[in-house]
């Protein structure tokens, strides 16, 4: 089956009482049950929910795994495979990270005894010198945000598994419909459903992905325990916009592209990160992993001005300044002082996130409407 054909399908069947071939929304916290000896599979909404396992079993198929999991963010999600670790357990992931992930890492789970190392992922034999019998995760992004750094999946994974090391992959940027990385050799893949899964900027949610049936037991047993679960209208949201993922990936994609050539040439802009460019660093390995590059630019204003990049947001019309990215409207954002404020500045400057670094996440409007709106910004500056 291909993509679009599962994106549309896959997980949802029509409802056995009804008939409706939209997914019911099963608002309930509980369930009756005919007798104690006679459990019939729900019993409790935290545990599990008609409406979320069809979701769950929609993002399985799309990541071309076997189990599914959502949780009430994608937060929550990543919280859930660091608590597989115990104290003492080591951790390698990237020195360009979302400033969310960082700040978990950072400021929760160091204080309880797991380290982690922020390393340069794009040569994947940097991992080698930092590997001990504590690694036991190897946490990737690709594209990297808000660099758009690519990591070559498939080469990781090789050193992890020489290792018996975990590898997850925060796949959020590029979406199933670009990557799929439980097919290069990863354990669990992890999306901020929040983004270009729903689509519409009107959920928040996580999943992970997995085909270790005994890793998918272990990760529903912390879902269950701890409680980060979404609730059934929300995945009800999800289910909806899933079903034109492939479209609007087509679209973001078309857009990205022509907006990431125009910036690379206008006289305004310093640097354009792009993994689309032949000269972005990885694009063989971008080529070879995803299937088209993205609707995810980042860029910096000449001489890194950041006064200048400040006017520029401030300028935009179409475009709307906010975080979050992956909905149908296209955003512009400043890494610096929004989505990745939580870095320490010396941090974000060392692995090159200046203070000028405008990120945009480029939606399905017309080209010619967007391409206008950053003409009329940039006149401005």
């Amino acid at each position: 089956m291909k993509f679009g054909t599962k994106a549309v399908h896959a997980g949802v069947k029509p409802d056995p009482t009804t008939g409706a071939i939209m997914t019911p929304i099963y608002q309930t916290s509980t369930y009756v049950q005919e007798s104690p000896a006679k459990h019939k599979g729900y019993a409790y909404a935290r545990g599990a929910n008609p409406t979320r396992d069809a979701l769950q079993a929609s993002i399985a198929a799309l990541e071309g795994g076997k189990f599914g999991l959502c949780f009430s963010s994608g937060m929550g999600a990543t919280d859930a495979v660091i608590r597989l670790l115990s104290p003492g357990d080591e951790v390698i992931t990237s020195n360009d990270l979302y400033g969310g992930s960082y700040r978990m890492f950072r400021r929760i789970y160091e204080r309880f005894g797991i380290k982690f190392h922020f390393l340069d992922l794009t040569h994947s034999e940097n991992i080698i010198p930092y590997v001990n019998e504590k690694t036991k995760l190897l946490w990737l992004e690709t594209p990297t945000n808000p660099l758009m750094n690519i990591v070559d999946i498939a080469a990781c994974v090789e050193i992890a598994k020489e290792h018996d090391i975990r590898v997850a992959v925060d796949n959020t940027f590029a979406s199933p419909y670009l990557q799929n990385p439980l097919s290069l050799g990863a354990d669990i893949v992890m999306h901020s459903v929040t983004k270009y899964l729903g689509g519409h900027s009107d959920v928040i949610m996580g999943a992970l992905v997995t085909n270790d049936e005994n890793l998918y037991r272990e990760l529903a047993f912390i879902l269950n325990s701890c409680g980060a679960v979404p609730g059934p209208q929300d995945c009800f949201l999800v289910l909806r916009g899933i079903k034109t993922l492939h479209l609007r990936m087509e679209r973001h994609c078309a857009n990205g592209r022509e907006i990431a050539q125009y910036l690379k040439q206008h006289p305004k802009v310093g640097k354009v990160y792009w993994p689309g460019f032949e000269d972005h660093p990885n694009h063989d390995v971008a080529r070879r992993q995803m299937r088209d590059f993205g609707g995810m630019i980042s860029f910096t204003v000449k001489d890194d001005n950041q006064e200048k990049a400040i006017k520029l947001m401030e300028s935009v019309k179409v475009f709307s300044l906010a975080e979050s990215l992956g909905g149908v409207e296209s955003l512009i954002n400043h890494p610096a002082s929004m989505t990745h404020a939580s870095v320490p500045r010396e941090d974000r400057i060392k692995s090159g996130l200046v203070d000028s670094l405008i990120r945009l996440s480029v939606g399905i409007e017309d080209i010619e409407d967007l391409l206008a709106d950053l003409d009329q910004a940039f006149q401005k500056i």
